[in-house]
């Protein structure tokens, strides 16, 4: 593993140390205990995420700085998000939801330190994805919360939600073990030029599907919105989401047609893509 991903396991468990607070204060969090120790809960919050902060600061500087409080954040998320899940209140299944989200994008930048070094950087995070990515998170928190205050009945669907969570960690499972299978021809960026190193992973799971990191985020993605019981964003998730992946993939398979030619098409022709009803680039022959 690359020393930049030591730094970000470091500080994504310093966030995560959050789950540790609740016992300090003296409550289980948030829905439980008094009202006089709810209350202390956000400054107790604030001085964890300061004290985390110090600690970052005297450790790294500049980049590594940078690696750590984007790890840190996300462990804070993902901590934040299993305490939330172990209380009965009506945001717990959107505390499964934190640690889902959080989990993936960490996991992202961790598979990429240990698999592919060379291609590391802030943008392995996928934090900074696209303004498009950006806004569908905040729809979908959005839906949830108003929903929740309407219809407050309709976010403790516990069946439906544990269906969307199902779909999350196999969506999750799959996009990662894709990432360790292909090792180092694996990256967040379509290349457009081959490497010495560049072959065609045929194995593993990509003798499933032709592009089975595609097929997991694309569940996983949907999964996410099936957790929160977020009709209106589970249908633009889906289209959305099948919409880039379709574009996506035609744009990669005329780059491995190119790279590796006859060789890719017998593969294209049989193994499946994976994603409904997308078959990929079309070539004449």
């Amino acid at each position: 593993m690359a020393g930049e991903g030591r730094v970000s396991l470091l500080a994504f468990l310093l966030g995560v140390s959050v789950v540790l607070l609740p016992p300090l204060v003296g409550s289980a969090w948030p829905a439980e205990g008094s009202r006089s120790l709810r209350s202390r809960l956000p400054l107790t919050l604030a001085l964890h995420v300061a004290a985390v902060n110090g600690l970052l600061l005297l450790l790294y500087r500049a980049q590594l700085y940078q690696i750590a409080v984007r790890a840190c954040w996300l462990g804070f998320a993902f901590g934040c998000g299993l305490l939330l899940s172990f209380t009965q209140s009506a945001w717990k299944h959107f505390g499964w939801y934190m640690c889902s989200l959080s989990f993936f994008h960490y996991s992202e930048y961790l598979i990429t330190a240990v698999n592919n070094p060379k291609s590391l950087s802030l943008d392995s995070f996928l934090l900074n994805h696209s303004l498009e990515y950006t806004l569908a998170a905040v729809s979908s928190w959005v839906e949830f919360t108003i929903e929740k205050i309407i219809y407050p009945e309709m976010k403790q669907i516990t069946w439906l939600s544990v269906i969307g969570l199902l779909m999350v960690i196999f969506g999750e499972g799959l996009r990662k073990a894709a990432m360790l299978t292909a090792g180092s021809n694996f990256n967040h960026i379509i290349q457009n030029e081959k490497s010495e190193s560049h072959v065609l992973i045929k194995s593993g799971v990509y003798a499933w599907f032709r592009h089975p990191s595609y097929v997991g985020w694309f569940y996983w993605s949907i999964g996410t919105q099936i957790l929160l019981c977020n009709p209106v964003c589970m249908f633009g998730y889906t289209l959305a989401s099948w919409r880039f992946f379709r574009e996506r993939i035609e744009e990669e398979e005329f780059t491995l047609i190119l790279f590796f030619g006859e060789q890719y098409l017998d593969y294209k022709r049989k193994v499946p893509s994976g994603l409904p009803f997308i078959s990929g680039a079309k070539v004449e022959l």
